[in-house]
């Protein structure tokens, strides 16, 4: 059983669980790799992590990296709390919201 999972709730929007840490994040980044390739506009809910530590913060750094070589958008919905805590020591904080490269990434539902 892996101690992490990336699922592709479609559109390409993904949910990560589980641990993202220095035991899972290379395995996160290979998974991720033919999984984001076909979108231009990426959202990973984090919602669902369990155990973080820098290797965390290093891997949604690496997708940043990539989303702005590739000239695409990533988006991370509910960072956990441990990786912002090491961001603001590490005084990248900043560099999290890097990958948002367009406004109105995610549409407003219709009103009724």
């Amino acid at each position: 059983m892996s101690d992490y999972a990336l699922e592709d709730a479609g559109d390409g929007r993904f949910r990560l669980t589980g641990n993202m840490t220095f035991a899972t994040a290379e395995a996160i980044l290979r998974e991720s790799e033919d999984l984001f390739e076909e979108y231009t506009r990426i959202e990973v809910d984090l919602s669902g992590i369990t155990r973080a530590d820098s290797a965390g913060l290093a891997l949604l750094l690496e997708w940043i990296n990539w989303a702005i070589q590739t000239v695409r958008e990533i988006r991370y919905i509910e960072v956990p709390d441990r990786v912002i805590a090491i961001a603001k020591t590490t005084e990248v904080e900043a560099l999290l919201a890097r990958g948002e490269r367009w406004s109105g990434f995610i549409e407003a539902p219709e009103s009724a």
